[in-house]
């Protein structure tokens, strides 16, 4: 199960970045970090939100110490990584939907995070 505070680190640490770009893009502005490199600001946005929310469902799922599989951590992990991925690409991509391999991408991802956040909750119920 320390893969899920491990797996919280790392996005952690995708938050600060993304809030470190966000800010020198809007804020100050430098060439090559601005308006061309970063073309969907709102959809980065979304990647830190759903970053910081995947960090703290990993944490929650590891403080209640309840015994969890490693497999589903790991889904969890993955799932909480790659899912949010999708809005880092998408903000640096604007023709992002418009490729298949990004398409496939996604559809792996939510794939890979529904099983493990459904693993989790089903063995939390199953703890009860």
């Amino acid at each position: 199960m320390e893969i899920l505070l491990v797996g919280a680190a790392l996005m952690i640490f995708a938050v600060l970045v993304s809030a470190w770009l966000m800010t020198f893009a809007r804020w100050f502005p430098i060439k090559g970090i601005d308006g061309a490199f970063l073309p969907d600001y709102k959809t980065l946005i979304r990647a830190h939100i759903d970053f910081a929310l995947m960090a703290l469902f990993c944490l929650g799922f590891y403080a209640v110490k309840v015994p969890l599989s490693v497999t589903a951590c790991w889904l969890v992990v993955i799932g909480g990584i790659t899912n949010p991925a999708v809005f880092v690409i998408a903000a640096f991509n604007p023709n992002f939907w418009e490729k298949t391999i990004w398409k496939v991408y996604a559809a792996i991802s939510f794939v890979i995070t529904t099983i493990g956040f459904g693993w989790v909750c089903i063995s939390l119920l199953n703890y009860a």
